[in-house]
């Protein structure tokens, strides 16, 4: 069996234009959706990581056509491992230990890897993925929510004014059908002095709706802040 030998024909003009045209396009996209939610890295941060990607990886290819002896992936390589730290810088960890910004890092990783595959000609896989990276943003994100509000478990933030507060939120709970599974003091993220903050796992009895709890939460009169973790 004889082993066929692929050489990589030397970028055009043309091709290189053609190239970054795209990835503009492609991180143009995916920011677009991050930026309309007002996120930390929207439409210029993922252009740039996709349009970026996309240099990285013909300047590769211009070095190993050009007869140098390196790896024609090395440098995307180091891309894909890099722009993790640019990702790492959008995510937050707010009020009782919950961490935003995951979507937004894995967007932004997504845009680099997309710029790399624009940036070898790999136009099928970089169209496609593109398309299925914002469905994930858009129309999943619909669909995500209504498989956890179809959940019976709910985990929440909760700060009441003093620990009588909390007793009576407890109590009337119960009365509500909701199981208290788990709750754990929080000390260090109380935003009134004298509040008591919790992270509390509850399980709700069928026919109660989380937003409708939440809501009902909210309105007590011994809670100041509610968030969902």
């Amino acid at each position: 069996m004889l082993n066929t030998v692929h050489t990589i024909a030397a970028l055009t003009d043309g091709e290189i234009l053609i190239r970054l045209l795209i990835s503009v396009v492609v991180g143009g996209v995916i920011g677009l959706e991050r930026g309309k939610t007002r996120r930390p890295a929207g439409f210029r941060t993922h252009m740039l990581v996709c349009v970026g990607s996309c240099v990285v990886m013909m300047t590769n290819l211009f070095l190993y056509t050009s007869g140098l002896d390196t790896d024609p992936a090395r440098l995307g390589a180091q891309v894909i491992t890099g722009v993790g730290f640019l990702g790492a810088g959008s995510i937050l960890l707010t009020t009782g230990n919950r961490v935003k910004g995951l979507t937004t890092a894995a967007g932004l990783w997504a845009s680099a890897c997309l710029g790399l595959a624009i940036g070898a000609g790999f136009y099928v896989a970089a169209v496609v993925g593109s398309i299925l990276v914002f469905l994930s943003l858009t129309l999943f994100h619909q669909i995500e929510n209504q498989i956890y509000n179809l959940s019976r478990t709910l985990n929440l933030y909760i700060e009441t004014v003093d620990y009588p507060a909390f007793r009576a939120l407890r109590r009337e709970l119960r009365e509500q059908g909701v199981e208290i599974q788990s709750f754990e003091f929080e000390s260090d993220t109380i935003a009134e002095k004298n509040s008591i903050g919790l992270t509390m796992t509850l399980k709700l009895a069928k026919g109660i709706a989380q937003d409708d709890l939440i809501s009902d939460i909210k309105r007590n009169d011994g809670v100041l802040l509610v968030e969902e973790v």
